[in-house]
């Protein structure tokens, strides 16, 4: 069976951009970066795993919601997307933004050069691993057991998987907003179409969804 390498609901800007810079404790996405304002139109689905009331929209946006966990069995993230510090470990204490109970349900590869043991919250186990692209892959497919993997971003890991050419399939939500500056991952998505096939696809939402798949 093939394992693919799957971007999932990847949020960015009008201009392309995923994050901000200057990530800080109060800042996960870096300044000048409102995640409300990318992440609008997933938090308004029906399927948003974080709604507490009844209702939400349907359609294209709540497919794509739902189709976040769907045969993945590891993800692959880069250290910013775990945290705030850089550099070795000040200590052992922070386990990520998401609490007790972290929303991936998988074994997850944090990609660092600073080693720090393994960890399990709930069902998710993080791993914290040196090495490039290739193999880290190779580690998140054997954990996977047969699923699919996902890369995680941000931004910057993701544009270290393209440039490997390892990314199988991806989803990208092109928000209405423009950020100006910060870490960007494309000036355009034409960039990638001589690897790929790509169709993009408006929603009510006000979001563009690109969908990519590999040639």
């Amino acid at each position: 069976m093939t394992q693919l390498l799957r971007v999932q609901n990847f949020n960015i800007s009008s201009d392309g951009i995923g994050a901000g810079e200057d990530q800080t404790l109060e800042n996960p996405f870096g300044s000048g970066v409102d995640p409300a304002r990318l992440f609008a139109w997933a938090g308004a689905t029906a399927s948003w795993p974080m709604r507490t009331d009844p209702g939400g929209s349907r359609g294209l946006d709540d497919y794509l919601t739902r189709d976040y966990t769907h045969n993945i069995g590891a993800e692959i993230m880069g250290r910013n997307k775990f945290g705030p510090q850089r550099g070795p470990w000040e200590n052992h204490e922070w386990r990520g933004w998401w609490g007790d109970e972290p929303p991936f349900h998988t074994p997850v590869f944090v990609m660092t050069h600073h080693e720090r043991p393994s960890f399990t919250l709930s069902d998710t186990t993080f791993h914290f691993v040196a090495g490039d692209p290739a193999t880290i892959l190779e580690q998140a497919r054997e954990a996977a057991q047969g699923k699919d993997v996902r890369l995680g971003g941000g931004v910057t890991t993701i544009r270290q998987f393209l440039d490997a050419d390892l990314v199988d399939t991806m989803h990208v939500a092109v928000s209405p907003v423009k950020l100006g500056s910060g870490l960007r991952l494309w000036d355009s998505p034409d960039e990638l179409l001589d690897r790929f096939h790509l169709d993009v696809v408006p929603s009510p939402s006000g979001v563009t969804h690109h969908l990519f798949w590999r040639k």
